[in-house]
């Protein structure tokens, strides 16, 4: 199954901020989009990070609670490694787990598009684990 199957399913929301925000004000979107990570934009739209909870935690295991003034920029991932609509699933999920990432933004023509989690992808697989049983399972049941 490629991602843009996955991106289908889930849809292409994608929850951005820009580098001037604060980590407060990152933690909040996190927390009200129920999300792990957001996309980090400049003003033309173009993906300059990613910003997780891990990020977050990281910067205030370190600095305190004044870590939250600090701004997005400062913090977050740079060199984002992304995902293209034609890659499989499991190509996607090998990369995450070398790379020990749970977000992938995906990118299309140049253009952000959407963004897969980790639990996006293991749910398409077992989803596609347990039709593959099934459809055994009625091939044997029937010969």
């Amino acid at each position: 199954m490629l991602i843009a199957h996955v991106l289908r399913d889930k849809g292409a929301a994608v929850h951005t901020l820009s580098a001037e925000a604060s980590l407060h004000h990152a933690a909040q979107e996190l927390n009200t989009r129920k999300v792990g990570a957001l996309v980090v934009i400049d003003l033309e739209g173009e993906l300059v990070g990613v910003v997780s909870e891990r990020d977050i935690v990281r910067e205030v295991a370190k600095r305190g609670a004044d870590a939250m003034q600090e701004t997005v920029g400062a913090v977050m991932t740079r060199k984002v490694i992304t995902a293209g609509m034609d890659e499989t699933i499991d190509e996607c999920l090998e990369r995450m787990t070398d790379r020990r990432i749970r977000h992938l933004p995906v990118i299309d023509a140049g253009k952000l598009v959407g963004i897969i989690s980790i639990g996006d992808l293991v749910k398409h697989r077992i989803a596609a684990v347990e039709a593959e049983a099934a459809a055994m399972q009625a091939y044997i049941t029937t010969h």
